[in-house]
């Protein structure tokens, strides 16, 4: 486990705290000044901030991120709303407020409680005994699982998304958005843009689907082997929960450290499941008997989808707009020939 370090705010990143603190005495209930504001180092989507108000209190800021951006991305206004809607179904942390007025800090921002707590950056969870090792899997398996149970329409959600033809929809999306940030001729992309509305389901379930649902992506308690808040929803919808699990179980085929990998793990002693195993704990909690059919079209979507965000996050590099400050390595190239081989069997 790693806590995101804590830094100033990044010169590409600064905005009128003066104008921050004013709209937080009059938003957030509670709310006391002076306000501190630092920033989490790490990630490449939306800049994240740690507020401190005069009397200690901590909250989190997430805002779009500055320069040109790609459409549809970096929607921390759907992130809000949905986080909001799922308290008391889900772990979430607590929302305080939503402002989309870019007279404040120049970008559409939210502000939620900080809690405390283990974001684990190491799928393989060095350091820990096999039973919490099975545990936090466990805990991660069945949050999602529940997370697909929810009545979308009663929470507030019905409206969040189109029902129906996720897929048909997610794949023009993804290739759209490969489009705006391309700056190279990738054979395996062409191929997958080719060749994955042909092989789409014909499984047509309907719920809210988190996006981008993984082990780095939720929160655990202190010292007890349970998810407390899942976070980073800016790519959730009312969409397929298979396209969820499949891209959850990319941990088993990952050979990024950086995103999470499993390579070199025994699986029989370290506590942590297969990813046969893992899938089957979920289609049990979830009802389905039979498994999972087509399983290799929804791997391979979900790799697309990393090959598509990858390319998205290099053009942002190029451009010196993400939050991040690795190399300029564009990854996608790797993802798109292993979804392909998935694809192709």
């Amino acid at each position: 486990m790693t806590e995101l370090p804590i830094r100033d705010v990044v010169p590409a990143h600064r905005f009128d705290e003066a104008r921050l603190a004013a709209w937080m005495a009059a938003n957030v209930d509670g709310y006391q000044g002076p306000l501190r504001v630092q920033q989490f180092q790490g990630g490449a989507s939306n800049p994240t901030f740690l507020l401190t108000g005069g009397d200690g209190h901590l909250y989190v800021l997430r805002k779009k991120p500055p320069g040109q951006l790609l459409s549809s991305a970096h929607q921390v206004d759907r992130e809000y709303r949905v986080m909001k809607a799922l308290a008391g179904h889900i772990p979430v942390p607590v929302m305080r407020a939503l402002c989309e007025d870019p007279d404040v800090i120049g970008a559409t921002f939210y502000v939620m409680d900080y809690l405390e707590g283990r974001i684990f950056r190491d799928a393989t969870l060095p350091g820990l005994e096999p039973a919490e090792r099975a545990a936090i899997y466990d805990d991660l398996n069945a949050t999602l699982a529940k997370l697909h149970s929810v009545d979308f329409e009663s929470v507030g959600l019905g409206d969040y998304g189109r029902p129906g033809n996720y897929f048909e929809r997610q794949v023009a999306r993804w290739t759209r958005q490969y489009r705006d940030a391309q700056t190279e001729e990738i054979p395996a992309m062409e191929a997958l843009i080719a060749e994955l509305p042909g092989r789409i389901p014909a499984d047509q379930s309907v719920t809210i689907a988190h996006g981008d649902y993984r082990l780095e992506n939720v929160m655990y308690h202190p010292t007890e082997p349970r998810i407390i808040a899942v976070l980073d929803w800016e790519l959730s919808t009312i969409g397929h929960p298979l396209a969820d699990i499949a891209y959850n179980g990319f941990i088993w085929r990952s050979h990024s450290p950086g995103w999470g990998s499993l390579d070199g793990v025994d699986f029989a002693t370290s506590g942590i499941p297969t990813e046969e195993v893992y899938v089957a704990a979920y289609c049990q909690r979830t009802g389905r008997t039979k498994g999972i059919a087509d399983w290799p079209f929804y791997m391979a979507f979900g790799i697309f989808r990393l090959a598509s965000i990858s390319q998205g996050v290099y053009r942002r590099i190029l451009g010196g707009n993400a939050s991040t400050e690795r190399e300029a390595i564009n990854g996608t190239p790797a993802l798109a020939e292993q979804s392909l081989g998935i694809l192709r069997g």
